[in-house]
């Protein structure tokens, strides 16, 4: 009975430390970056994450500068 209840114990403490639904933040901003390299030639200015969109700055070799918009969800770009 003893040996029960302390795998019992064991058991609960390894369900409440591990949660049931692991939460998903989408895709992370280096596979933004690849997102947005893989559409528009250039370099990188910068990226921000502004709620549930990434906003990837680029500079092309004519020298206009393109904001790549991308959903963090899905990676699929929302605006060009």
């Amino acid at each position: 009975m003893k040996t029960f209840a302390t795998c019992l114990v064991l058991s609960l403490c390894l369900i409440i430390q591990t949660p049931l639904f692991a939460a998903h933040d989408g895709i992370s901003k280096q596979r933004a970056v690849e997102i947005a390299e893989r559409a528009f030639s250039g370099r990188v200015l910068a990226v921000k994450r502004r709620g549930d969109v990434y906003r990837v700055k680029k500079l092309n070799d004519k020298g206009v500068v393109r904001v790549i918009v991308i959903d963090a969800e899905s990676g699929k770009i929302v605006s060009k």
